[in-house]
């Protein structure tokens, strides 16, 4: 952002960078809350992994909302949150002599 052009064009350069820094941080949350999930999933704490899977997918809704990240990009990701924690709650099956 130069001295030269229009205010006009530099006010929108300055939204831009405020968008920019907040959408980051936005996405960056989303990234921690779906590593933190998955951590737990891992684990094997099913209350918290529970508790924290369905906070990363809240966030990933919101994120999405915001225009974030891509609307299939969070379905992917929640898919894949749910998958592992749903074999990780599974009871193993009792083997048959």
């Amino acid at each position: 952002m130069g001295s030269k052009g229009h205010k006009s064009a530099q006010k929108v350069a300055r939204g831009s960078i405020r968008r920019q820094a907040r959408n980051t941080a936005t996405r960056s949350q989303v990234k921690t809350d779906v590593a933190k999930a998955e951590k737990l999933v891992a684990a094997g704490d099913k209350e918290a992994a529970k508790t924290a899977v369905a906070s990363a997918i809240s966030a990933l809704d919101r994120s999405v909302g915001k225009k974030n990240i891509h609307a299939n990009a969070a379905a992917r990701k929640k898919s894949r949150l749910m998958k592992k924690l749903n074999k990780g709650t599974a009871q193993p099956k009792a083997k048959t002599a």
